[in-house]
C-alpha cells in the first residue's frame, strides 16, 4: 500500500496559511527584526485574543541532574518580574476578566494569555514582560521548590496519573523521554538558582521561540505591537535535544505493588513520530479501539463486561518517535480478564479490515472535533503554536482533513501490524498485584 506524504514544509517561509476552504487571508506568518517567529490567525467574529509565547524548552532537553528545570522555570516566570510582583502579574490580566496560565511538555514551555480584545496591549505587555524580566529570586526558588515537591507527590498519590509516568519509562529507559516532566525529589530539590539563570540565558532567545496569536485583532496593528514588546528579546538559535533512543524489541512489564481499590494498567508500545506519513492512521486506530463511547475498547471492556469505568486508546507523538497506549482502571481480580480482552482487540483489528461505515464514523469523529476545537481562539492558538514550536511549520485543516480522509481500510490493518507485535508490547500496572511471571503469561497477540 501507498504510504502519503501529508507534511508539506513551510521551514523559513513568510506565507499565508491556507485554511478549510482554501486562501484565508487572515492567517498570516511573520518573522520579527530580532528573528522571533510570530504566527496568528485573525477571528473577527469573536470579542477574545487568545496569544503565547512559546519557549523550544521541556524535558527532552534536560540531562538526569537538571531534570525538571524547564517545568521549574515555568513556575518562577509566574513569582515576579522588575517591573511587577507575581500578585501584580496575576491582577493584571485576571483583573479585566482574563485568563492566565502557562504549560511545559516534552519539547516545549508555553505561557498563554486570553483577553478581550481591547486589552490585548496589557496582555503582550504582561508577557513580554514574564519572559525578558524574570526576577528568579532565591526566596521564590525555595518556595517554589517545595510546591513543585508537592505537586510530584500528588501525582505519585495518583494512580491512575502515575502509571503512564511508569509506561513511559519502559518505552524510553534511561533517556529524557522517559523522565518525569516536573522531574524527581532530588532532582528538583538539587537544582539551584545558577542553573535556572543558565538556562533561562540559554533556551530563552529569539531562534528559541515562536509567538502565536488568534482572535480579533488587526494584523499590522498585532504585528507592529508584538515588535514593541518582543522586539528586544535577545537572538540566538534553535536548541537540540537527544534523540529517542531505539526501541526494546521484547514485552516488557512495570508492576507497582500498592493497597489501592483498583488495578491502573498502560498497555501498548512505541508508536509513530509527530513526522511520520501514517500518523493519521494511527490516530483512527486509537479512536476506533478507544477514543470514545462508540469505540471497540468501551463497548467490550465497559459496556458488555462492566470491567472498568474508564478506558481509553491514545497515540501520543513527539518529534521523532511516539507511543500507543492503551489506558484503564480495574478490579484487581479482574486484571487477567481485562487484559485478555484489550489484546484481543488488538489483535482483531491487524488481522480483521475493519468496515467501510466503523472507518468512516471515526474520520468524521476526528474532524469534527478538530473543527470545533478550532472555533475557540485558545485553542487555535495553540494549534498554530505548537506545531510552529516543534516542527518549524504549520499544518493547514485542509492538509489534516485530506491526510485523514486518504486512510483505508488496509492502511488500519498495516499499521495495526506494525505496532501491535509482542516485540512491542508494553505494560505499566500499579495495584495490589505481585505475580509478574502470571502476568508476563497474558502479554500475547
Amino acid at each position: 500500500m501507498i504510504q502519503y506524504e501529508c507534511l508539506t514544509n513551510y521551514r523559513n517561509q513568510d506565507i499565508l496559511l491556507r485554511m478549510i476552504n482554501g486562501e484565508n487571508p487572515n492567517a498570516f506568518k511573520s518573522v520579527l527584526s530580532n528573528g522571533l517567529t510570530v504566527i496568528g490567525r485573525q477571528m473577527p467574529s469573536l470579542s477574545s485574543v487568545a496569544m503565547g509565547i512559546w519557549i523550544g524548552a521541556g524535558s527532552r532537553y534536560e540531562t538526569a541532574k537538571i531534570n525538571g528545570i524547564s517545568h521549574f522555570l515555568e513556575h518562577l516566570l509566574f513569582k515576579g518580574t522588575k517591573k511587577r510582583s507575581g500578585e501584580q502579574l496575576k491582577q493584571a490580566i485576571e483583573g479585566v476578566g482574563g485568563s492566565f496560565n502557562g504549560f511545559t511538555s516534552e519539547e516545549a514551555t508555553c505561557y498563554l494569555v486570553k483577553v478581550v480584545n481591547k486589552h490585548t496591549s496589557l496582555g503582550l505587555d504582561v508577557l513580554s514582560d514574564m519572559v525578558k524580566n524574570p526576577l528568579l529570586k532565591e526566596a521564590d526558588i525555595e518556595k517554589e521548590r517545595r510546591v513543585i515537591i508537592q505537586e510530584i507527590k500528588m501525582y505519585e498519590d495518583l494512580p491512575s496519573h502515575y502509571v503512564h509516568e511508569l509506561f513511559g519509562e519502559l518505552l524510553w529507559p534511561d533517556h529524557p523521554l522517559g523522565r518525569n516532566i516536573a522531574g524527581t525529589l532530588q532532582s528538583v530539590s538539587s537544582i539551584k538558582r545558577k542553573a535556572l539563570l543558565d538556562y533561562w540565558e540559554e533556551y530563552y532567545q529569539t531562534g528559541n521561540s515562536v509567538f502565536s496569536i488568534s482572535g480579533n485583532f488587526k494584523k499590522e496593528t498585532i504585528l507592529s505591537q508584538i515588535e514593541g514588546y518582543f522586539g528586544k528579546i535577545k537572538k540566538g538559535k534553535r536548541k537540540k535535544f537527544l534523540p529517542a533512543k531505539r526501541k526494546i524489541n521484547h514485552p516488557q512489564i512495570k508492576l507497582n505493588f500498592k493497597e489501592t481499590e483498583q488495578a491502573h494498567l498502560c498497555l501498548g508500545g512505541i508508536g509513530l513520530s509527530r513526522n511520520h506519513p501514517d500518523r493519521y492512521t494511527l490516530e483512527l486506530l486509537s479512536t476506533i479501539l478507544g477514543g470514545n463511547m462508540s469505540s471497540r475498547l468501551f463497548r467490550e471492556v465497559r459496556e458488555k463486561r462492566s470491567l472498568a469505568y474508564a478506558i481509553r486508546a491514545e497515540s501520543h507523538q513527539q518529534h521523532d518517535t511516539g507511543a500507543f497506549v492503551v489506558s484503564a482502571g480495574v478490579a484487581p481480580e479482574r486484571t487477567k480478564e481485562a487484559l485478555r480482552v484489550i489484546l484481543k482487540e488488538l489483535k482483531k483489528i491487524k488481522e480483521k479490515n475493519v468496515s467501510p461505515g466503523e472507518l468512516k464514523r471515526a474520520k468524521d469523529f476526528l474532524l469534527g472535533q478538530l473543527t470545533l476545537s478550532l472555533e475557540d481562539s485558545s485553542s487555535y492558538m495553540l494549534w498554530l503554536g505548537s506545531q510552529q514550536i516543534t516542527e518549524g511549520r504549520t499544518e493547514t485543516f485542509k492538509e489534516v482533513k485530506d491526510c485523514i480522509n486518504r486512510v483505508e481500510e488496509q492502511d488500519l490493518k498495516r499499521i495495526a501490524s506494525l505496532i501491535f507485535q509482542n516485540s512491542n508490547l508494553k505494560l505499566a500496572l500499579i495495584g495490589p498485584l505481585k505475580n509478574k511471571e502470571e502476568l508476563f503469561s497474558f502479554l500475547k497477540l
